[in-house]
């Protein structure tokens, strides 16, 4: 049995004195091949010498986080394709809408998503996707540009039903985290989960991040990593009446597909 993490931060701060050590922890915890999250076109250097180090295991996707979204130029759009003709680079992204803090203006963010929108286009690479309380706005963007896309990821689905079958209409992926073992914010993606298809399911930590509630025993810096994926697909399994081997074989299909994994 094997997973795919397609969702780590593994360049957060919260990593920097045992990185290599929580490299570790998941292979041993049978995660075969991460997807990086950029957020910033800042982190390029750092997570293309991360993926150098472990060609067949390590990936990034590479664009500007909506909260990032006011910093984006006139030259960003140029530097992003660029970092696209990496072989290491397998998405753009993470990129989309995020009402709900509004770090950034929302016509920066706007911009910020068409643009690299655009790009994902132009290199025909997927789309990894962020969207906080700006489903309807996130779908009316996307349907301008959907036929010309590879495809793309709901990062980090939480939201409701109508926007899950909205995005499921669209053919995009969904990405689900540790959200789903929250008893107090995520019991509503246990029906919802039975209802992706499993060439759409993927499955995520977000590392450093939604540290799974329902880990036993949990670490003392409730730092979540990549090794916990088990927890977040024993959750998946058990909403959708479907075995452990079942959900990895085809999480793992599907992850492989959309990003052109080996």
């Amino acid at each position: 049995m094997e997973w795919i993490d397609i969702g780590v931060n593994l360049t957060d701060k919260a990593f920097a004195q045992d990185r290599e050590a929580v490299l570790e922890r998941a292979w041993q915890a049978n995660v075969s091949q991460m997807l990086l999250t950029m957020t910033s076109l800042e982190q390029a250097d750092s997570l293309l010498a991360l993926c150098a180090e472990q060609p067949q295991r390590l990936f990034t996707t590479a664009g500007v986080h909506p909260h990032e979204a006011r910093h984006w130029t006139a030259d960003s759009s140029r530097q992003l394709t660029a970092l696209c003709a990496e072989p290491a680079v397998r998405a753009v992204g993470e990129c989309g809408l995020d009402f709900n803090r509004d770090f950034s203006p929302r016509p920066a963010q706007i911009r910020a998503l068409e643009e690299q929108l655009a790009v994902a286009v132009d290199t025909q690479l997927p789309v990894f996707l962020h969207e906080r309380e700006a489903s309807d706005t996130l779908l009316a963007v996307l349907r301008d540009y959907r036929d010309q896309l590879s495809g793309a990821v709901v990062h980090c689905f939480t939201a409701e039903r109508d926007a899950l079958y909205a995005y499921l209409d669209l053919d995009l992926h969904i990405g689900i985290t540790g959200w789903i073992c929250d008893e107090r914010r995520g019991t509503h993606l246990h029906s919802l989960v039975r209802d992706i298809p499993p060439n759409r399911l993927l499955l995520e930590t977000d590392a450093p991040w939604l540290l799974p509630r329902t880990l036993s025993p949990k670490p003392k810096n409730r730092r979540n990593e990549p090794a916990f994926i088990a927890e977040v697909a024993s959750m998946v399994a058990q909403c959708r009446n479907e075995s452990l081997q079942t959900l990895s074989d085809s999480s793992c299909r599907a992850a492989r597909a959309l990003f052109e994994l080996p």
